[in-house]
């Protein structure tokens, strides 16, 4: 990844919320970091990293409609797995947090954190360290003793897809006619990943996949 020649750290910020990022923005002018790009959408966010080539991204996990932040990050990583990234995130997405790190991921914030932690945590990411918020790391290591829950962790790949399209509110029918199996395919399936899961009701279906990050609310 190209770094910067200066000793001045060179930050991209990417989140569909300008307040947030115009505040971002402020927080982190410093002596040592120049905000150098916005994106609002992870279309826009992919084109600007590749134009501006910034030391580190401050990006936003859950944005976007056809692409989101999880997949701007799944598509630099895998290009650059050195790339920076400071993920934004909330306190109800566990399970995300888990497959940015998996990815690759070094530090992660809520956008509540103070502006002196965004600093911190752009420093740590520019340096390559690992950096979580500790109330994340508190909320990832509970549940780690705990055990992960999350649809991403109890269904398989294929199941998972099932149970997004079940989410977005798709029928049976409808789902098979996607993935061109049988409708009896997808109702055994469908049943199965509604007993693994412990969920029956279309709308706890909806919830779940969106708390876990697997469609947008």
């Amino acid at each position: 990844m190209k770094q910067s020649t200066a000793t001045r750290i060179r930050v991209m910020l990417a989140d569909d919320h300008p307040i947030v990022m115009g505040g971002f923005a402020m927080s982190l002018a410093g002596p040592d970091i120049d905000v150098v790009a916005q994106a609002r959408s992870p279309e826009e966010a992919l084109a600007l990293y590749a134009a501006e080539r910034p030391d580190v991204l401050v990006l936003d996990i859950r944005f976007g409609t056809q692409l989101t932040g999880l997949d701007v990050a799944r598509r630099l990583l895998a290009d650059e797995p050195q790339a920076r990234i400071v993920f934004l995130t909330q306190f109800d997405q566990d399970s995300l947090v888990k497959e940015c790190y998996r990815i690759g991921g070094r530090a992660f914030i809520t956008k509540d954190c103070d502006p002196e932690e965004l600093a911190a945590a752009v420093r740590r990411a520019y340096q390559g360290e690992l950096y979580f918020m500790p109330a994340i790391a508190e909320r990832l290591a509970s549940l780690s003793v705990k055990g992960d829950e999350s649809p991403q962790a109890l269904l398989d790949e294929r199941a998972l897809a099932i149970f997004a399209l079940m989410a977005e509110g798709l029928t049976n029918a409808e789902i098979a006619q996607r993935l061109d199996v049988s409708s009896k395919t997808i109702s055994n399936a469908s049943q199965a990943i509604k007993d693994r899961l412990g969920v029956h009701r279309p709308a706890d279906i909806t919830r779940l996949a969106v708390r876990h990050g697997l469609i947008q609310p």
